[in-house]
């Protein structure tokens, strides 16, 4: 732009120059002069410039070469990462498996072992009453059963016969009153 705005006032000069006499035409010539020799001094300078730039320019070229990867770069990147996170999964996946498959064999070791001890304490347990008398007094009064209770202390405590409670509440298992059950007790006899 400044280049420009120097031609046109040297051009403006020249033309001013050959309407004025001899005296001032030397002093116009000599400032061109000048004005010349500042537009070389200014046109080297912008070739240097121009020859930086053009520098800078390659080797900024070179370094994005060097620095990014093309597509098919990060395509095959990126599969083989899939593959190795898919083969890392089928891994974990076969040890979960195994460890599962492992827990579940010694689970039913345990529960075999359970059913083996439950079913050799069936066979030592005294058979379950399962007809009951009718054969005990009929009256009687309600008992609750507490911590500690056991069917012969209530029995013995309310002058009863453990048999006569059996029957009167049909009790399957004499083993098993529980805290808080209300039981009947046959007196009289």
């Amino acid at each position: 732009m400044r280049i420009w705005i120097l031609l046109g006032s040297i051009a403006g000069i020249v033309a001013t120059a050959w309407a004025q006499p001899a005296s001032n035409l030397a002093f116009e010539v000599a400032s061109l002069r000048e004005d010349v020799r500042l537009l070389n001094q200014r046109l080297g300078e912008l070739a240097l410039t121009v020859e930086q730039l053009n520098r800078e320019n390659n080797a900024l070229q070179t370094k994005a070469n060097q620095s990014y990867v093309t597509m098919e770069q990060l395509n095959r990147t990126v599969a083989d990462l899939n593959r190795s996170v898919q083969g890392s999964l089928s891994d974990q996946r076969r040890d979960v498996l195994a460890q599962v498959a492992r827990q579940i064999e010694a689970l039913g070791r345990q529960t075999n072992a359970a059913l083996d001890a439950l079913a050799k304490n069936q066979a030592t347990r005294p058979a379950v009453q399962t007809s009951f008398s009718e054969d005990f007094p009929k009256q009687g009064v309600n008992y609750t059963v507490q911590s500690g209770d056991t069917l012969s202390g209530i029995a013995q405590k309310h002058g009863a016969r453990t048999q006569d409670i059996i029957n009167a509440n049909k009790i399957t298992d004499p083993t098993r009153i529980r805290v808080g059950q209300t039981l009947f007790i046959p007196q009289g006899r």
